[in-house]
């Protein structure tokens, strides 16, 4: 008896030791992990303010919706380049993501043979590509093509940024949705289809939103591409088929230009950029959390009440 109570005092000790050791392990993982995000939020948070400080003065009712002035003069606007910033984003996104959210569907649902495996490198291959490559070649094939500079050319060379990041995101989101979502589906009787759009995408809807936003974000600030392919322009839109001005170029063009009023101005755009940008997520994100669908299980048993009607 006083063998297995000394054994169970020991046990009792180790127990102790091993669990204080793992909570002195944790907070110092807590530690570091907080200690790293706040020294990637410092820049991030620099960067925002250095923004605001220097954009603010310039923004004007009259900023916002005058087309530029002359060189120098400090006056006029980038009410083109805010309508087109809006336009070649909305244009991409038709474009893009449609062919980057049915690209990862496939990866994740399907992509268990070689075809999917070369899809996938070369996707990630992709992802890694120069944006001015990108934007070269659009200029190749839609440009010279065509004979001008066009939206059209903007929003493929754009479109070609997002579908990747799209396409791998979602393959992501939907490898993250429990097997056994899938095997309800099937107990009932759905089709694999069925089981994919109506029950394995609502449940991974949020990393795919993140996905697409990451992706709209991306595009938001390029301008290599842009300038290969519309080229900028100092009125508002008038047609898909003539060159037209974009947040990202008429900061580019703002900031060569060696006046004060002129640097001011490059600012001012970038804070508008910005906003547009985080309006975007802000609004996406509250859109879709707002409309959050039932129970993941009690939709499964009305899919499968309403397929066997």
């Amino acid at each position: 008896m006083s063998t297995t109570f000394e054994k169970r005092q020991e046990y009792r000790a180790l127990f102790k030791n091993n669990v204080s050791k793992r909570l002195i392990v944790d907070k110092v993982v807590r530690i570091i992990i907080f200690s790293c995000v706040i020294i990637a939020i410092i820049p991030l948070g620099s960067i925002l303010v250095e923004v605001f400080k220097n954009g603010i003065a310039a923004i004007s009712w009259e900023f916002l919706t005058e087309t530029p002035g002359s060189i120098g003069s400090g006056e006029g606007g980038i009410g083109p380049a805010i309508q087109g910033t809006l336009i070649i984003i909305g244009l991409s996104s038709l474009i893009g993501v449609p062919i980057g959210v049915m690209s990862g569907i496939y990866l994740s649902e399907y992509g268990d043979n070689k075809l999917a495996r070369s899809i996938r490198f070369f996707t990630d291959v992709f992802m890694e590509f120069p944006s001015i490559v990108l934007g070269i070649f659009a200029f190749l094939v839609i440009v010279l093509l065509l004979g001008h500079f066009s939206v059209w050319a903007g929003a493929f060379a754009l479109s070609l940024i997002m579908f990747p990041i799209v396409a791998r995101t979602t393959e992501e989101s939907l490898k993250m949705v429990p097997v056994t979502y899938r095997e309800a589906g099937t107990a009932l009787g759905l089709k694999k289809w069925v089981i994919t759009f109506r029950i394995v995408i609502s449940a991974a809807k949020s990393g795919m939103i993140t996905g697409i936003l990451l992706s709209v974000s991306r595009i938001g600030g390029e301008t290599a591409p842009l300038i290969m392919t519309i080229l900028g322009s100092s009125q508002f839109f008038s047609s898909m088929d003539v060159p037209m001005d974009a947040l990202p170029l008429r900061i580019w063009r703002l900031s060569l230009l060696p006046y004060d009023s002129a640097q001011l101005q490059g600012w001012g755009s970038a804070l508008v950029l910005i906003m547009i940008i985080l309006g975007i997520n802000l609004g996406v994100r509250y859109y879709f959390a707002s409309k959050k669908g039932s129970n993941i299980f009690g939709r499964l048993i009305k899919l499968g009440v309403g397929e066997r009607k």
